[in-house]
């Protein structure tokens, strides 16, 4: 069955970085948009940076462009979300979420079928 395994979080300075790691398994990552989103307190679940199935495109929300890379590795089954320049407002909890046959590069949240648990990261000095 499809599975999703977020880590990497922790808590980090304002200007610092991290990684975080999306373990997938049952499904072949290629034929699977995967997105990274997060929700903060208080806030709706949001997209943060999403690549497409097929040729992986990607797209990113607009806070973060520039700071967040994604980047999937198709023979290790993993996605990445390398964050740097870390804002308090990047405070959140990520998740790893899947969508098959999903070829566009758009965060849409509905699309989305599989979620892995979440990670938190939290930005304060």
């Amino acid at each position: 069955q499809v599975q999703l395994v977020e880590s990497g979080g922790g808590l980090v300075q304002p200007g610092g970085s991290l990684r975080l790691s999306c373990a997938a398994s049952g499904f072949a990552l290629e034929d699977y948009a995967i997105g990274w989103f997060r929700q903060a307190p208080g806030k709706a679940r949001e997209g943060v940076s999403c690549v497409s199935s097929g040729d992986g495109s990607t797209g990113y929300e607009d806070s973060v462009k520039g700071r967040f890379t994604i980047s999937r590795d198709k023979t290790k089954k993993m996605v990445y979300l390398q964050m740097d320049s870390l804002k308090p407002e990047d405070t959140a909890v990520y998740y790893c979420a899947a969508a098959s046959g999903y070829a566009s590069s758009r965060c849409l949240l509905s699309t989305y079928e599989y979620w892995g648990q979440g990670i938190q990261v939290t930005v304060s000095s």
